[in-house]
């Protein structure tokens, strides 16, 4: 969507750290094998005189119990308790084996799109290639590899049905392959002056683009012509994301200068927002399709009702002065969202409330989507990683009920996807 031994207990969970028996058999045999080179020296002086037994040994010979053997006790009583500390380690950690293992590239990753029929899971990186992973609970595989523009792939979606993938790339061009054959469908060479920031599917012929300049483009696949239907420039800064609903009246797009609405149908301006002292970096829809949320590189959540786009109707501070990149729905009132702090959390809007943590990284988070069936979220960083998180917990989580503690605690709060958990979950198995 890297934490490293030692640090502290709830930090053994990682998944980068894994535990098993034959480490702690191997730290035992080197332990032991220290101890029986030590007592060789002691044994003998460094001329190779023997040295003289103390009384302690002398006693032991005689069949009394020596301090020595007393230590042996107390470390077998140690060793002891550290299998069972450890034991408890491997017991936890099975409980989070309910997710795909992570995905590592060498370069970085720019975008992650879960394919909507199967358990495959698209890749667009920094070089301009698109990888395809099959994934489940124990492995993920690299199916196949695209190399799909020349310069680096920005946005992926998969269409609908999933027999499609739509790319954008810095190069200019927007690429649409077939996913079983792997072939270029179509291929809009020079579709912006400037490079494509992000993509959206209306529906099975008409897609929008918008780019670093504010440009926003509707294209329609029915034409055999390289053109947009409609064109619009209304803002200044890049189009950093844009949404619609199922009747597709209105495109939604978010910008450092806050809203901008368009009318699909009449292809024209509908209205924009106030002006925002921060930049809208994503956008999301909540409440079946009567809310739209967006959030800004200063953390701040604001909520329009859909059709009223000129201002907000609520909004959320911020939680810790951190910019939310990303966000994903994950039930009609919960929010999933990656921060640049390289956290993963969850947050109920109504009533407005943090969750805790679903995940981590070690640097800013910059995707998110969620998988066919609901039950993922995978999540990509600067580490060139994306990470699995099970959230089907979320189907049963009371987010009503009241909960102990300040809002601190809770923003630090490990849920159950999260690979660490909480220190008093943690001793409670012990």
């Amino acid at each position: 969507m890297h934490w490293k031994m030692g640090k502290s207990m709830d930090n053994l969970l990682s998944d980068d750290d894994d535990i098993d028996d034959s480490d702690v058999s191997m730290d035992q045999d080197t332990s032991d094998d220290d101890e029986s080179s030590t007592n060789e020296s002691a044994s003998d002086s460094d001329d190779g005189v023997p040295v003289k037994k103390s009384k302690a040994s002398a006693s032991s010979s005689a069949g009394e119990p020596s301090s020595q053997q007393n230590e042996d006790n107390d470390e077998e009583d140690v060793n002891s308790d550290t299998d069972e500390v450890v034991k408890a380690i491997l017991d936890a950690k099975k409980l989070h084996r309910n997710h795909p293992p992570s995905i590592t590239l060498e370069d970085m990753i720019t975008d992650i799109c879960f394919h909507p029929k199967v358990d495959t899971i698209a890749v667009a990186s920094i070089t301009g290639d698109v990888f395809m992973y099959k994934y489940n609970n124990e492995e993920t595989n690299l199916a196949s590899t695209m190399e799909l523009h020349l310069k680096a792939c920005r946005d992926i979606e998969f269409s609908a049905d999933g027999r499609s993938l739509f790319s954008t790339g810095k190069d200019l061009c927007i690429a649409i392959t077939d996913v079983e054959t792997e072939k270029l469908v179509r291929l809009y060479e020079g579709a912006h002056e400037q490079p494509v920031y992000t993509m959206t599917i209306i529906n099975e012929h008409v897609f929008v683009t918008g780019d670093d300049d504010g440009v926003v483009k509707l294209w329609d696949l029915r034409r055999k012509e390289s053109e947009p239907v409609f064109s619009i420039k209304e803002v200044e800064d890049y189009i950093s994301a844009m949404i619609t609903n199922k009747d597709a009246k209105y495109l939604v797009c978010a910008s450092g200068a806050g809203l901008t609405t368009i009318n699909i149908p009449e292809r024209k301006l509908h209205v924009q927002s106030e002006e925002h002292d921060d930049e809208l970096t994503c956008l999301g829809l909540f409440k079946y399709e009567s809310k739209v949320l967006s959030a800004s590189n200063k953390g701040k959540m604001y909520v329009y009702n859909w059709g009223e786009f000129g201002l907000h109707s609520d909004e959320f501070p911020s939680a810790t002065k951190k910019a939310i990149n990303c966000m994903i729905p994950v039930t009609e009132n919960v929010v999933i969202t990656g921060e640049e702090d390289g956290i993963v959390r969850a947050t109920s809007l109504f009533p407005h409330r943090q969750l805790g943590i679903v995940g981590q990284h070690n640097f800013s988070v910059e995707t998110l989507d969620i998988s066919n069936d609901g039950t993922l979220i995978a999540s990509s960083s600067h580490d060139n990683d994306i990470k699995f998180w099970n959230v089907q917990y979320f189907e049963t989580l009371n987010v009503a009920e009241p909960k102990k503690g300040g809002k601190r605690k809770w923003l630090e709060h490990n849920l159950p996807s999260s690979q660490v958990n909480n220190r008093s979950d943690f001793f409670s198995e012990l």
